[in-house]
Formats: C-alpha cells, sequence, structure tokens
C-alpha cells in the first residue's frame, strides 16, 4: 500500500513537471502560459492580450475550424490592435449581419501551414528579402526579415510586427502581431 502511494504520487509529480516543460517552451502571451499540446483557442482564450481576438473568433464561428488539426500559423493581433482600428469598427463587425467578413478578415490571419519563424526567415532570404504567402481567407500577406525582427504586410499596406514569435500549439504556431490586418476589398 506504501508502495502504490508513493508510487502514484511520483507518477502525479511526473506528470505535473511534463506539463510545465510544455509551458517553459513557450513564451507567456497576455500574462498566461501557453501549452504546447493545447489547440490555438484552448491556449488564446487564456491571454489577456486576445480577448477581443477570442470574442471576434466566436461571432464569426470559427472556434471549431481553429480547434482542428490544422496546421495552423495564427497571426494574433493583440487588443490593442482591434483598438487602432477606427471607432465603432469592432463593434461593427462583431453583428450577426456582418459574420462573413468578420470570417473573411480573421481568416487573412491565418496561414494554411505551420511556419515557424525560422522557416518565414528561410523563405525571405530565399525569395530576395519578401516572401508572399496566400492566408486561408484568400489575403496575400507579404513577410518580411531584418535585424532578427518579422513583419507582415497586407494587401492595403497596412504593416504588423511580430512581436511574441513561436508559440508552439497542437496544432501549428501562434505568431503575436501589432495590427489587424485585411483584405484588400475590407474596410
Amino acid at each position: 500500500m506504501n508502495f502504490r502511494t508513493l508510487t502514484l504520487a511520483a507518477m502525479l509529480s511526473v506528470s505535473a513537471l511534463s506539463g510545465a516543460a510544455f509551458a517553459q517552451d513557450n513564451p507567456e502571451v497576455g500574462g498566461a502560459p501557453m501549452y504546447a499540446d493545447k489547440n490555438i483557442v484552448e491556449n488564446a482564450v487564456n491571454s489577456a492580450d486576445h480577448t477581443t481576438l477570442v470574442a471576434a473568433v466566436q461571432a464569426a464561428g470559427l472556434v471549431e475550424t481553429l480547434s482542428g488539426p490544422g496546421p495552423f500559423t495564427v497571426l494574433a493581433p493583440v487588443n490593442a490592435a482591434f483598438d487602432a482600428l477606427p471607432e465603432g469598427t469592432v463593434e461593427t463587425l462583431l453583428k450577426p449581419e456582418n459574420k462573413e467578413m468578420l470570417s473573411t478578415i480573421l481568416a487573412c490571419h491565418v496561414i494554411p501551414a505551420k511556419a515557424l519563424s525560422t522557416d518565414i526567415v528561410s523563405m525571405v532570404e530565399a525569395d530576395g528579402g519578401e516572401h508572399v504567402v496566400d492566408t486561408v481567407g484568400g489575403c496575400k500577406l507579404t513577410l518580411k526579415a531584418a535585424d532578427g525582427k518579422v513583419t507582415v504586410t497586407d494587401e492595403n499596406g497596412t504593416t504588423a510586427n511580430v512581436t511574441i514569435a513561436d508559440v508552439i500549439q497542437s496544432n501549428g504556431v501562434i505568431h503575436v502581431i501589432d495590427a489587424v490586418l485585411t483584405p484588400k476589398s475590407a474596410m
């Protein structure tokens, strides 16, 4: 009985430590640990910096998609990026009648592959300084890398800086960005 209790305690300790290791491999985002064994949605809901993005994903009906197997690279704008949009934009997009436009804008932040920052830098270098990627939303984003920083420019010329890179997820990777990207036809 004592041996069983000791063995169970040891197994629980190893399990707890392995969960902590997943969090330590990733940077914290929005004051919360990010776990590599959780999917994009499971981690994003814990970030205090992504409450607007999470609300938008829910309103657009994309929770199931972004919880799926992927792999996805999500360029995740922080709350301040949404706050920087013209007044009333977010509220308008969150209305049920604007679900399609909201979905399109959010899908412009999703690349249908897992691209770590090292992959992005390699693609940019191979293409002579910039690399264009297609998103799930049909947008074309231009990726650039210089001085250890990665930027993403949308079809309207808005440039977002990657502020936290390589947040590993069970179904891809998140790169935190400081601007909202939009398709050419939007806004």
